[in-house]
């Protein structure tokens, strides 16, 4: 099997991590539903000029039922994901994320039958560990404080249910994908979201939207939006090229490098707290290699 694909998944990673932290950096106050839609306008442009060179594939029942499975439950994960951002703090939310890639095992077997071998599976893990580890801030209050702040946290409640949506939308998008082709797939995929999340946007934020055009804040999400873009485009040629858990697992690397970009633009601490889950998800990610 080509190891390209990490080639893919390694863009993938690199350009959502730039685009958090780009978002990140320029927005704070603005209404998080805002902030999605228009990261999500500004894919649009590099996607809608591709698309012209992109042929359109024959379209077949099986890809239809794909995109039409997966596209409410990526609306519903993307809702979900905004509001466990917006009502818990960001170490007691991001960690389960890190349970996507070992719900893929399973379901990228059920619904794909991609199998991955014993080394293959234990670098998913490590990478799961480490990306864990990495988004616990207070490592000192405990390795299982995210698992009992469920009980007290709805953003981790939030989180769970976005953890389980992606690892279903994946392997979704992986069949689409094979029906049609990578490029295709995500320039489709993305719009229609798009189009379904705009009146979501504007009618949560319908009191804030006048503002946010008048003050131009709009214009700041359009390089997030651009490396956006490049994440959708490489995310789906990775994820044609490998199974669906290793590929997800080794885009989690954004986590590292989310913390890396906190640690030189934010001056956010704990940085070395964290070295354990960086080593964790660098020997998972040299298991996965491997076992590819």
């Amino acid at each position: 099997m080509t190891h390209l694909w990490i080639f893919y998944a390694l863009i993938s990673a690199f350009t959502l991590a730039t685009s958090d932290a780009l978002t990140k950096k320029t927005l704070r106050n603005i209404n998080e539903y805002l902030v999605a839609w228009f990261r999500l306008v500004f894919t649009m442009p590099l996607l809608f000029l591709l698309f012209f060179w992109v042929p359109v594939p024959e379209l077949d029942s099986t890809f239809f039922a794909a995109f039409l499975l997966a596209l409410p439950l990526e609306v519903i994960a993307l809702i979900l994901y905004i509001k466990a951002l917006h009502c818990s703090p960001l170490s007691l939310t991001l960690p389960f994320l890190s349970f996507t890639p070992l719900l893929l095992i399973v379901v990228s077997y059920i619904i794909l039958g991609e199998e991955v071998s014993l080394r293959g599976g234990f670098g998913i893990f490590l990478l799961a560990a480490g990306s864990y580890t990495l988004n616990i801030t207070k490592i000192r209050d405990g390795f299982w404080e995210p698992l009992k702040a469920i009980a007290r946290e709805r953003g981790s409640i939030f989180m769970i249910a976005v953890s389980i949506l992606y690892s279903i939308t994946s392997p979704l998008g992986k069949m689409a994908i094979e029906h049609s082709s990578p490029l295709f797939f995500g320039i489709a995929y993305f719009t229609a979201l798009t189009c379904i999340f705009t009146p979501i946007a504007l009618w949560s934020a319908k009191s804030e939207v006048k503002n946010f055009f008048a003050s131009g804040a709009y214009k700041q999400l359009a390089a997030p939006g651009f490396f956006s873009s490049c994440m959708i485009i490489s995310h789906m040629i990775a994820i044609s090229l490998v199974q669906v858990a290793y590929m997800i697992s080794v885009k989690r690397i954004s986590i590292l490098i989310g913390v890396m970009y906190g640690y030189i633009f934010f001056r956010e601490t704990q940085f070395k707290e964290r070295l354990l889950g960086a080593l964790l998800m660098v020997a998972g990610f040299a298991l996965i290699v491997i076992a590819s």
